[in-house]
């Protein structure tokens, strides 16, 4: 299916006859509740959303998951409340969102890695829920709010608490542990349906829960046959989806795409990988004849309903996606999530200092041999005890301070996230939208995990999260959808069950999902410890399209908007541009660009407001 895939939810009152009214002009699809008045309204593949019924309840899970009607039907027929629901689809496989009606009321929710996320708004005095909110924002004639815009300059990708702001006003977005509650008169309020469990087992007993729980997200995948797609790096976890999926039922045909730097070995151990699996189709298009990375981003036919950094990869999509379903290709798998949750990432080492003082020591010494990095910095980090909310209000101070122009060797910080700084050419009153929104966010913040470790990695997991979902959007309107194995729910619970610190072990590279895929992929291909980098090829693809990035800002939408000043946009797309520090401050800049120009009318109100109307 190509188009735009969506979904609306309702209550099950009269209250939302209004926007059940406006929407059907739009919607393939209605199912009714109970009642007969519509629930779901939309437009979707076959196969993308399972119903249940079982007498005045009603279950639907929304996105891929393979449990068959009659099993939800019988998984739905214990629930009396809503409350009841999670326990109904405790354990299903596979990434989708749940949405239920039961006694009159309805409860809606995404998933913890936000790949499917829940957005809310007043329409006619009813709460409607949807998941995507151009849909939402369609029907309220929302504007765009410019302060939501400025946070998405930041060098970092929106994060805890601010993700659940909305680039239009008056349309709500769910935290991904939140879920919605409608009454019948269309009154609303969340609730929480996920925490993130307590990282208490060991290497070996999580390394057992992973290997399930991945096998089933693969399988979610694969059932059902006929062919399926799956990038093949190089890396350890693309490399694992690939051999869990060639198990499967499904004919798989594998991507590999080569790197720009000559120190990148990923083209190495794709084809030790690929040679291992000789009943799959591999695929290998020659570099020179792929757009770069930022082609084409001036000129996008395919819109996200949020900015997003899928705007550099727009190019290749357009080139590669009609390969892949040449090819047969109903799914694409791709390894995001892996690094995220089965790497100790460098917060960690706050809590293991408190834990295991002299390992932690110890292991710090031999990164800072590796890297040949001072190690005082990061020990006067580690004596710091400050809480996420004075980290929030402590970066909210710096977001203007440039970063240092000629950096040293470092070692990883272990504060609660990576630095804020907006770009040199924000805007003053950009600089002051998006102190304001930290500050706010301060106030009262908790970080989504007591430890800095597991709050590091969920933050990224979501971060992960929001980019597939952005990128989902993209492919599937140009005719394939993507799948991240490592973030469907089962998989984040078992991953993020391990000791923080055992994630990581001397000589070995994440550990647990070696051990996990011990037995299903060869063993020499489990003790990679390298990893490829692709900070060059974000280099080439400015260089390459200098010109069409200079033109993007020849009548900036963000200039227009008062967030940037495209002169120095300009003068900085022409100057030297060196290190990971420039990728950092220009990619979220030109994908807000992209994204507005991608807009029919990208400063004014979408679409009137519905009048009150009568009942479809």
């Amino acid at each position: 299916m190509t188009g735009e895939v969506w979904f609306a939810v309702l209550p099950d009152g009269e209250a939302g006859l209004a926007a059940a009214r406006a929407l059907l002009p739009q919607a393939s699809r209605v199912i009714p509740h109970a009642s007969g008045r519509p629930w779901l309204m939309g437009d979707w593949p076959d196969g993308q959303v399972t119903v249940a019924a079982a007498g005045e309840a009603r279950l639907a899970v929304v996105g891929r998951c393979p449990v068959t009607a009659g099993a939800l039907a019988a998984r739905l027929r214990p629930v009396r409340e809503v409350s009841d629901v999670e326990e109904a689809v405790r354990g299903l496989a596979g990434s989708f969102h749940v949405v239920a009606s039961v006694a009159g009321r309805v409860r809606v929710r995404g998933s913890a890695s936000a790949v499917r996320r829940v957005f809310h708004a007043r329409i006619d005095g009813a709460t409607v829920a949807a998941g995507s909110p151009s849909r939402l924002a369609s029907l309220t004639g929302a504007e765009m709010d410019e302060s939501v815009l400025a946070l998405s300059l930041l060098s970092v990708p929106v994060f805890h608490p601010l993700d659940n702001r909305c680039v239009w006003r008056g349309v709500q977005a769910l935290g991904p542990d939140q879920c919605l509650l409608i009454e019948r008169d269309g009154r609303a309020r969340t609730a929480r349906w996920w925490q993130p469990p307590q990282p208490v087992l060991s290497r070996t007993e999580g390394a057992a829960a992973v290997r399930r729980a991945l096998v089933d997200a693969v399988e979610s995948c694969t059932t059902g046959g006929g062919t399926i797609s799956a990038d093949l790096s190089g890396g350890m976890d693309s490399t694992s989806l690939c051999f869990l999926a060639a198990r499967g039922p499904a004919r798989l045909v594998t991507l590999h795409l080569t790197g720009v730097d000559p120190d990148n070995d990923d083209t190495t151990w794709a084809t030790g990988a690929a040679a291992a699996l000789p009943d799959s189709e591999h695929l290998r298009p020659e570099h020179a004849q792929l757009p770069t990375w930022l082609a084409g981003i001036g000129s996008l036919d395919v819109s996200t309903d949020e900015p997003g950094g899928w705007v550099r990869d727009v190019g290749r999509c357009a080139a590669l996606i009609p390969l892949l379903v040449g090819r047969g290709s109903r799914l694409h798998l791709v390894g995001i999530g892996g690094d995220e949750l089965f790497c100790a990432l460098p917060p960690h080492l706050h809590d293991y200092i408190r834990s295991h003082p002299l390992a932690a020591i110890g292991r710090m010494q031999r990164q800072r041999a590796a890297e040949s990095a001072p190690l005082w910095p990061v020990l006067r980090e580690l004596a710091d005890r400050s809480t996420y909310a004075r980290w929030l209000t402590a970066e909210a101070g710096r977001l203007a301070v440039p970063p240092p122009s000629a950096r040293g060797r470092e070692l990883p910080s272990p504060a609660w996230g990576p630095e804020l700084r907006m770009p040199p050419w924000a805007s003053p009153e950009a600089v002051d939208l998006v102190h304001r929104l930290l500050r706010e966010a301060a106030d009262g913040a908790e970080p989504l995990a007591p430890q800095r470790g597991q709050h590091a990695a969920l933050t990224y997991v979501q971060t992960g999260g929001r980019g597939i979902r952005h990128m989902n959007q993209v492919t599937t309107g140009l005719g394939l959808e993507y799948a991240a194995p490592y973030l469907d729910d089962n998989v984040i619970e078992a991953a993020l069950s391990v000791r923080v610190h055992e994630r990581n072990a001397p000589h070995r590279f994440k550990p647990v999902l070696a051990t996990a895929m011990r037995g299903i992929m060869p063993d020499p291909l489990l003790e990679r410890r390298t990893k490829g980098d692709f900070t060059a090829d974000f280099h080439a693809g400015l260089r390459a399209n200098k010109a069409a990035l200079l033109r993007l800002f020849d009548d900036s939408r963000l200039a227009r908007a008062g967030l940037i000043d495209a002169d120095a946009v300009r003068a900085s797309l022409i100057g030297p541009q060196t290190g990971p520090d420039a990728q950092r401050l220009m990619e979220p800049t030109l994908a807000c660009e992209a994204w507005l120009r991608s807009r029919p009318d990208p400063l004014a109100p979408p679409r009137a407001a519905v009048p009150t109307g009568e009942r479809p």
